[in-house]
């Protein structure tokens, strides 16, 4: 296959949605030879935070010369963002070569994996084949019954946080998606919550003891924090004037989450220097988490998408903005978007809705109705590109900010019409 016929093998549709379990892709990567055993992994799982966890570390590692590999999801603009060694994507031959290695072996199996599944097997793969050490795994959904954890002895298992989502799979409380998420657990592997929900750490607190795990809460010092749009200056114990890259103050509390874990991974035999630490987080990037992507008007891109996602996007708003602003929005169906969209209108001057791209996209329609009801100003666009030049008029004209609020599929459509719109 070449890579276009790889990437449609993928997205056939031939291997189904979500089905939790392990049971195929264990078969597979049996299949395969087992390439996941002999490579050291950071497995990371949360309700929100754990890409730009993931993203933070893997810079980090990078910085102290390790040829660290990155698995993440969903990919933001090309599919080939999943994976990643060096900081840099699979390339297009040497992904097409792997999923050709892998489609006559799927091709023997009953029962045929999930898409998911089929990417975390082609990952894990290329990670082995190309030496990468240690793999920071990000979980798709959940953990517990996740294809990512196959892996039997990380070096450290991350919980970012637990907050209602994917209510329909994981749970419809919190006590039950932190037992999903406390699947990840290990007999003897340290974890790392990061979380504030009493309910749930007393959840993940009880697996960790029932597993020989021992429990770290991050204990990293974060002070003397200065916000620009150019970037976050902090203080962290003795080391001063460190610079993150990343906007959004929520990414304060991430950073002493990886504070916190490269002290972990330390004591597990990888180890990382300030010097390191420094360098990875002024060079991270991690594109829609509050991501300035204009500047007249001022244009920010956010993938808050539940609750938890939007109230940490409308905190950074009050702090870079003071609080008020001009809203894209689009939301998926089966997201809380009633609960999103009373939050974003106790901050919102107008609302431009749009329909993200998918069968699970809310109708831009409807989103702007849920505003209305509440007495927001709200309405519709057919397209994203209309959406960007109504709200950039609206904010230049009241010396606002635009702030892009929503699913993560939007991004990459969304990213080009900002740029075309404002910058050409």
């Amino acid at each position: 296959m070449n890579y276009e016929e790889a990437l449609e093998f993928v997205h056939c549709g031939f291997f189904g949605g979500t089905r939790p379990g392990l049971e195929r892709v264990s078969e597979l990567l049996n299949l395969l030879g087992n390439p996941q055993r002999g490579l050291r992994f950071i497995h990371v799982t949360g309700t929100n935070g754990k890409g730009s966890f993931c993203a933070m570390t893997d810079a980090i590692l990078r910085a102290a010369g390790y040829r660290s590999g990155l698995f993440t999801s969903p990919y933001i603009v090309r599919f080939n963002e999943r994976m990643r060694v060096g900081g840099k994507p699979i390339g297009d031959a040497e992904l097409a070569e792997i999923l050709s290695e892998i489609k006559p072996v799927v091709e023997t199996m009953e029962d045929r994996p999930t898409e998911f599944e089929l990417i975390t097997a082609a990952a894990l793969l290329w990670f082995s084949r190309v030496g990468a050490d240690p793999v920071v795994l990000e979980v798709g959904m959940g953990g517990r019954l996740d294809a990512t954890n196959i892996i039997t002895d990380p070096l450290l298992s991350v919980i970012t946080g637990v907050s209602l989502d994917h209510t329909a799979i994981l749970g419809d409380t919190v006590e039950k998606i932190a037992a999903e998420k406390a699947g990840i657990i290990k007999p003897g592997v340290p974890v790392l919550w990061c979380g504030d929900n009493p309910a749930a750490g007393a959840v993940i607190e009880r697996v960790a003891k029932e597993r020989g795990s021992e429990l770290y809460r991050p204990g990293a010092k974060i002070s003397n924090p200065a916000f620009s749009l150019d970037g976050t200056v902090f203080d962290s114990g003795r080391m001063k004037g460190l610079r993150l890259s990343l906007l959004g103050e929520y990414q304060l509390k991430n950073v002493k989450n990886v504070i916190s874990a490269a002290r972990i991974l330390s004591e597990r035999g990888l180890k990382t220097t300030g010097r390191a630490l420094r360098r990875g987080l002024q060079n991270v990037a991690w594109p829609a988490r509050f991501e300035l992507l204009s500047r007249d008007p001022v244009v920010i891109y956010d993938g808050g998408h539940n609750p938890e996602g939007v109230c940490a996007a409308l905190e950074s708003v009050k702090r870079y903005f003071g609080g008020r602003a001009v809203f894209i929005n689009g939301m998926l169906a089966d997201k809380d978007y009633k609960s999103c969209t009373r939050m974003i209108g106790s901050q919102a001057e107008r609302v431009f809705c749009v329909t993200p791209p998918g069968p699970r996209a809310l109708a831009a329609a409807s989103l702007a109705d849920c505003y209305l009801e509440s007495g927001v100003r709200a309405e519709p666009c057919v397209s994203y590109r209309e959406a960007v030049a109504k709200a950039a008029e609206y904010a230049r004209g009241n010396r606002l900010p635009v702030i892009i609020l929503g699913s993560l599929y939007m991004y990459a459509e969304m990213a080009a019409a900002v740029k075309e719109e404002l910058t050409e």
